[in-house]
């Protein structure tokens, strides 16, 4: 079968708009996409062209997946219905609208369902942020195959259409952290026909026409941001051996530039012109083989070789298709979709969502629903790459923006539209606080660029880093009538902000509620660089401004430093080396969790390979990385970051004495635990617990909402010393943020945060406790809830994933 090239980058993406209607846009809005046969009976419909199957409660808001999903088809005139959180067990809840006349859509909801349901320690949770009265257990494992299998068994000759972040994230052969194994593509052991990663609305689009237009779906193999099972690679396509980009052997070996030539022989060959091919060039006609499912199973080396290579093609206008080999089959992974224009931002938030969780639910509260329901999604994607977070691989680097008229207008939506509003808006944001309108300042570099990261080891000379068009959103946001207070809950890169001290002017005094979180991640060199994270000098560049700034507006602010204990690459020694670093600024953390290996990013392959695939990936001359799997280890880490704890003492004595430091144990000032028969002097209940009168006032795990405004004057009998707390860094939103680090309380300050979202791969929000996630400030590793943490990412085309 021969294959056209839509994905040509010289080509122009169809806008959305120019799409001819469906002939069912006749039946207009509906005011909440029906559940039931009795709301589509309600609406005049017979049928539905399109039933979504999520994981998460159905809530007609743009930061939820199904959301955005079902309101852009039906701004193209299909009739959608919802069928959200189905019994599972058999086919029955599958069939309770009938039969589709397009297709099925299947996704586990804004955060990966395994994420949502097993802690880092693979601990089952007993709660779901996205389900009504925070209900656990409503959701199967691996939902996205569960779904699928259910949705064939209803009806056997329907197309299934996968999206969302469980299966975006999962596109390729992936470690799969639970089993802790390599797992096959989630497209092929779901037996769907289609799936649809990343930021999806041109491929939903363009699937749905062409399956309107009967055209069957196995012929649909051309789609951009798609992956689909092919017998065999089409024709008028030249073939590339990953191996020939990244070869996993020994590493290349330099010239010496003061060896002599000894053969000093004429040469009478003609010289020739040297001619250089973008990959650009070829990327509509060449595509890269990975290595075998069956390969990278058993061979964790070669695993990160082609971690490495997948992420080096995800530059929308140069990324080459992708093949690997799955049995007798091939998975086809086409190349990332075009991003949105801002027009095309405007649009998709522009659709007529009511705003709140469908009346069916009551009076039951949603908690991620809570979060982010006066929060704002200014933009989506990333450069920032952090190797714990998917964002990247799901929304991409490029920074897709909406306009500020479009903004300002939800803003006036949330005033007017949601019960029982304050006149506080949560969050403006995204994926980070700070990004908004930020991007390469040279359209021909950003074309070919694959670096995986716009700011590192250092800020690019071709980004633009000024933040006037952020600094003008914030000022006009405030002037809008009934808006009394704009918060950022999203988390700031403040690497980028230090750019721009006339931002961190305007952020400091007008939009922080005594508090500011910020991920500096770690303190130690090693584990920064395999995060992708600035080094510490900058951090406390950021942290002389925020406290100058402060101090002119009058205000007593903190930051709240996010931290991540276990990361792959991260020592015994990094991880003590932290925990005096917290002792000596004087901070405890609160609830803390561990590095969480979501599908799909850098630090996950890292954890598997025990290798870094941030560099050319070698079998003979590598660094083995030092990797925290073992569950003492893991436990320890964790320890380290609570070393305040007294149920973690013996664990760190112990550590200590095994690493030769046992120096730090005892009672003197410099020591970072007591010794045991220091432990042993008596101490209340409410000591040990750090808790009520007798101690400090803990944070809530990973610092999950807006801090409680109108206190301008900060925290009652906070020291000079105590002027910081960790937390998440995940901002507010379902998908957005991490899943591993920890949030803390510098003794003194008082505050209890709500939770937030978390997840870059689907993250969970943060009610107990990046998030993420992403998110996913989605996140969903991803970090966070996860943050994705998982930040990894959030659901389905969109929804607001977070991160910092």
């Amino acid at each position: 079968m021969s294959l056209s090239h839509p994905f040509n980058p010289d080509q122009n993406a169809i806008p959305l708009a120019e799409y001819p209607k469906y002939w069912a846009e006749c039946f207009g809005t509906a005011p909440f996409l029906p559940t039931t046969r009795k709301e589509m009976e309600a609406l005049g419909w017979d049928s539905c062209d399109v039933i979504i199957v999520t994981g998460d409660a159905y809530v007609d808001h743009p930061s939820f997946g199904m959301a955005i999903i079902g309101r852009l088809l039906e701004s193209q005139g299909y009739r959608v219905g919802i069928i959200a959180q189905p019994e599972w067990q058999n086919k029955d809840a599958f069939m309770a609208l009938g039969k589709p006349n397009l297709f099925w859509g299947v996704t586990a909801g804004n955060m990966d369902s395994m994420i949502n349901r097993y802690t880092a320690d693979r601990k089952l949770r007993h709660d779901d942020a996205y389900t009504p009265n925070n209900e656990g257990g409503k959701r199967p494992d691996r939902a996205v195959l569960v779904y699928s299998q259910r949705c064939r068994e209803a009806y056997k000759d329907v197309p299934i259409v996968l999206g969302g972040i469980e299966a975006s994230l999962r596109r390729l052969a992936h470690y799969d952290y639970w089993s802790d194994k390599v797992r096959r593509s989630v497209l092929m052991d779901a037996k769907a026909d289609i799936l649809l990663y990343g930021n999806a609305e041109r491929a939903l689009i363009e699937v749905a026409h062409r399956l309107a237009n009967h055209e069957p779906i196995e012929t649909i193999t051309n789609v951009r941001g798609t992956a689909v099972m092919q017998k065999n690679i089409p024709e008028g396509f030249t073939e590339v051996d990953s191996s020939r980009i990244e070869k996993p052997g020994r590493a290349m070996t330099m010239p010496n530039p003061y060896a002599v030539e000894e053969n000093c022989q004429k040469q009478d060959t003609e010289a020739k012109p040297i001619i250089v091919r973008p990959s650009k060039r070829d990327a509509a006609t060449s595509v890269v083989r990975l290595p075998s499912y069956e390969k990278l199973a058993g061979d964790r080396i070669l695993y990160a070789h082609a971690s490495r290579v997948m992420h080096l093609e995800t530059n929308p206008y140069s990324a080459r298709a992708l093949v690997q080999r799955h049995g007798d089959r091939e998975l086809w992974i086409n190349p990332p979709p075009i991003p949105l224009s801002t027009e095309e931002m405007d649009q998709v938030f522009a659709l007529p969502f009511a705003r709140r969780p469908h009346p069916s639910y009551g009076k039951a509260k949603i908690p991620a629903y809570d979060m982010i329901k006066t929060s704002v999604n200014i933009m989506r994607g990333c450069f920032g790459g952090c190797s714990f977070c998917s964002i990247t691989e799901h929304e991409g680097r490029i920074i897709q923006n909406r306009s500020k008229e479009s903004i300002l207008n939800e803003l006036k939506e949330i005033r007017d539209k949601v019960p029982g509003f304050t006149g506080t808006i949560s969050d403006l944001g995204g994926p980070t606080a700070n990004m908004y309108r930020l991007g390469c300042s040279d359209a021909k570099a950003e074309a070919n660029c694959r670096r995986p990261s716009c700011v590192f080891p250092e800020i690019c000379k071709k980004l633009n880093t000024d933040h006037k068009h952020t600094i003008d959103l914030y000022r006009e946001a405030r002037a809008v009538e009934g808006i009394k207070k704009v918060m950022i809950a999203s988390g700031v890169r403040y690497d980028l902000a230090t750019e721009s001290p006339e931002y961190v002017k305007e952020l400091v005094t007008h939009h922080v509620g005594g508090y500011l979180k910020i991920a500096p991640e770690h303190t130690e060199k090693g584990p920064l660089d395999l995060m992708m994270k600035p080094g510490m000098g900058t951090y406390d560049k950021f942290k002389a401004m925020f406290e100058k700034y402060s101090a002119e507006a009058g205000k007593k602010q903190y930051l709240i430093p996010y931290f991540i204990s276990a990361h792959p690459g991260t020592t015994n020694e990094d991880m003590l080396n932290l925990a005096l670093w917290l002792k000596a600024n004087d901070f405890e953390c609160d609830q803390v969790q561990n590095f969480y290996p979501s599908p799909m990013c850098n630090a996950t392959a890292m954890y598997h390979s025990e290798t870094s695939p941030l560099k050319r990936v070698s079998y003979k001359q590598r660094d083995a990385l030092p990797v925290a799997k073992g569950e003492r280890q893991r436990r320890l880490h964790k320890a380290l970051l609570r070393y305040h704890d007294p149920a973690n003492w013996p664990l760190i004595r112990q550590a200590l004495v095994e690493m030769g430091k046992k120096h730090l144990i005892g009672e003197r000032p410099e020591c970072l635990v007591p010794s045991e028969r220091g432990e042993q002097r008596k101490a209340t209940f409410a000591e040990k617990r750090r808790s009520g009168r007798h101690g400090s006032n803990r944070f809530a795990t990973k610092h999950t909402g807006p801090i409680p405004v109108g206190n301008t004057k900060g925290p009652r009998k906070e020291s000079a010393q105590n002027s910081q707390r960790g937390s998440q860094s995940a901002s507010g939103q379902p998908g957005k943020g991490k899943n591993q680090g920890s949030a803390f309380k510098a003794k003194g300050p008082q505050v209890q945060g709500k939770g937030q979202a978390a997840n870059s791969a689907g993250q969970r929000p943060n009610t107990a406790k990046s998030s993420g996630k992403v998110g996913g400030k989605p996140t969903t590793n991803n970090k966070g809830a996860n943050k994705g943490g998982n930040r990894n990412g959030q659901a389905n085309p969109n929804g607001k994933p977070k991160h910092r």
